[in-house]
């Protein structure tokens, strides 16, 4: 399992400041867990955004944590934490990342974590029938070791040959030590037929009353406000 690495550094700066923090382009933290508590940190903006596009939440970060403050032996009081990221805040606007939340972890116990699927291969059923691919499952919680954990798992819908074919949470193969805490049974994909003619016209007819519907409560409403504004001048 490949394991990222970023370092960052205690922060001392805390509240309604940190704004100052974000104009310099350093990403507010804090790191959850662990012997240490809750520890705020600081972390640079590229490199950190640069990271997180290839660990996403569930791939096993070395935060290295660089304090100012001086050990009982006279050197930095600094270190390395294994942490996954557990939470990040952006900017609505922007889409930029403003704080991040990490969640430390220990190396023998196991975890569980919400695993993304991804879809990979061609459903003969959408291909060659006509269906409609529909995923009932857009990611599977499991339990296992931090160094175990998947960043991914796939899904082949290659074997969805027909429209009675599914794809259950049973049938997907993890890696060894990894547990899923979903129901076996459970539908993860599969593939609706085509519409028919009748289904469509139906669905067309229902669309174009909607559209009426709306048409004429628009046309009221244009109205009304019309005579409002009469009455109002008069």
């Amino acid at each position: 399992m490949t394991i990222l690495e970023i370092k960052s550094k205690k922060r001392e700066i805390l509240g309604k400041a940190v704004k100052s923090l974000r104009r310099e382009g350093v990403i507010p933290a804090v790191v959850y867990g662990g012997n240490d508590g809750t520890t705020p940190i600081e972390l640079n903006q590229k490199e950190f955004s640069k990271l997180f596009k290839t660990a996403g939440e569930t791939t096993l970060i070395k935060l290295f944590v660089n304090e100012e403050k001086v050990s009982a032996k006279g050197g930095p009081a600094s270190g390395w934490k294994n942490v996954l990221v557990h939470d990040v805040s952006r900017d609505t606007m922007t889409d930029v990342i403003t704080h991040v939340d990490f969640y430390e972890v220990r190396m023998d116990e196991k975890i569980t974590a919400n695993i993304p699927l991804v879809f990979i291969g061609d459903a003969p059923a959408v291909s060659d029938l006509g269906g409609t691919l529909v995923k009932a499952m857009q990611g599977l919680e499991v339990r296992a070791l931090p160094t175990d954990l998947p960043h991914q798992i796939e899904v082949n819908i290659s074997q969805i040959r027909t429209f009675d074919d599914n794809i259950l949470v049973g049938d997907i193969k993890l890696p060894k030590g990894v547990e899923i805490l979903e129901n076996q049974e459970t539908s993860v994909a599969a593939v609706a037929p085509p519409r028919s003619e009748a289904e469509m016209e139906t669905l067309s007819g229902q669309v174009e009353e909607k559209v009426e519907e709306v048409a004429v409560e628009t046309e009221e409403k244009v109205k009304e406000r019309s005579e409002e504004k009469t009455e109002a001048t008069e």
